[in-house]
């Protein structure tokens, strides 16, 4: 009988395997049942029941009573004090930053205007001070950091986590962004496109829940999509996938920032709103979307030709992608209706499919938080969890 049995290296490296499978699980969605960890694993319920017992014992993973289905349950998360991570998020306005536990739960934010033709070193000193800060507020310090993931308003060379494209975002061409910041920070930095996390936020606590094929459509000074394919965010070879901006939809019309001419953005994006209504009153989208929702017909019409525009682009993507669920997000999304509903019918028009196959169309559900906690849940996913006692406790010591 002994010499059945599988060595002692390959049954250690079978339960670390198994473990790590389990944590990745729990990482990914934030929390589960066990009943939900062995569907999500292919684990046995028993084995799933045997090895979170252990690492509840060594601190790695968290139990709470639950239901599923009616019926008690045990959820699973991941503990408290393994360490925090940081979630940054950077576009041509704006500098949000928050810090989360390794549940995905924010435990304290903060956010500044940026000058328009701001500077990758001075931003990434004012990301660091924001970081120190809340970090201090919350009783913690740069050594329980375990991460951090930024989310940029461009498209994101992965290999050199800088900016892929010339001119998208000025004053951070050939910076790479990932290395400058890890170096003030003393810890891993991931670094994506923002549409990119605004997708994987909204699939995972948002609107996309449950869904396996979306597009979130992210409007505001820019206009940018992140795609999830099959239950798996879609980046393309080099990080460039979901310019959606930058589709042409007016061959030479107004100049873009990416050089071309006639781009979804430069028709309608905000500040070509804002350019074409041409009215000292109205300086930012919330100036914008006020005079709408008080009765402004120019401004009403200009959201709804917006509106109208991104949805006829957005039925050749979805022709292309067949999604479930269209997710809208971004700072113009809170002229609700007002924009979604010439969108949606300009994407009932331009599909191929029959009704039946025309995808819902919403708002998102994160609002502002959505980059940032896209940039949070990224850099959980790559942090590295002790799957022994005694490295549970070092972090953080």
């Amino acid at each position: 009988m002994s010499e059945r049995r599988r060595p002692s290296g390959n049954q250690a490296s079978l339960r670390e395997a198994n473990r790590a499978r389990i944590v990745g699980a729990v990482k990914q969605y934030g929390g589960l049942t066990q009943v939900e960890l062995s569907g999500a694993t292919g684990l046995s319920p028993a084995t799933v029941s045997n090895i979170v017992k252990e690492l509840s014992a060594s601190g790695i993973l968290h139990t709470t009573p639950s239901t599923h289905s009616g019926r008690r349950a045990m959820r699973v998360s991941l503990a408290h004090g393994l360490g925090l991570v940081v979630g940054v998020s950077v576009n041509r306005r704006h500098l949000r930053v928050a810090v989360a536990d390794l549940t995905g739960t924010i435990v304290a934010e903060n956010h500044m205007p940026l000058a328009r033709d701001h500077r990758a070193d001075n931003e990434l000193d004012k990301a660091t001070m924001l970081i120190a800060d809340l970090l201090d507020t919350v009783d913690s310090g740069l050594d329980e950091l375990v991460g951090v993931g930024v989310a940029i308003a461009a498209p994101v060379d992965q290999r050199t986590a800088s900016i892929a494209a010339r001119g998208m975002l000025r004053g951070w061409d050939g910076v790479r962004i990932g290395d400058t910041l890890a170096r003030r920070l003393n810890a891993p930095v991931h670094v994506d496109n923002a549409s990119n996390l605004i997708a994987a936020a909204e699939w995972r606590a948002g609107a996309g829940r449950g869904k396996q094929d979306l597009i979130t459509v992210d409007v505001g000074d820019g206009i940018g999509a992140g795609i999830i394919a099959a239950g798996r965010p879609l980046r393309g070879h080099r990080g460039g996938a979901g310019e959606f901006g930058h589709t042409v939809v007016e061959p030479g019309g107004a100049l873009c920032r990416c050089g071309s001419r006639g781009c979804l953005e430069a028709v309608a994006g905000v500040p070509a709103i804002i350019e074409q209504l041409d009215d000292p009153r109205i300086v930012r989208t919330a100036d914008l979307v006020a005079r709408a929702i008080a009765g402004d017909g120019r401004c009403i019409r200009a959201i709804g030709d917006a509106g109208r525009t991104m949805g006829r682009a957005l039925a050749g993507l979805c022709n292309l992608l067949d999604p479930e669920r269209v997710i809208v997000s971004g700072d113009l999304v809170i002229a609700g209706e007002l924009l979604l509903g010439p969108m949606r019918h300009a994407v009932e028009d331009g599909l191929l499919l029959d009704p039946d196959g025309t995808p819902d169309l919403v708002a998102g559900q994160l609002g502002a938080t959505a980059a940032v906690f896209g940039a949070a849940l990224l850099a959980i996913d790559h942090a590295q969890i002790p799957l022994e006692r005694h490295d549970a406790i070092t972090i953080g010591a």
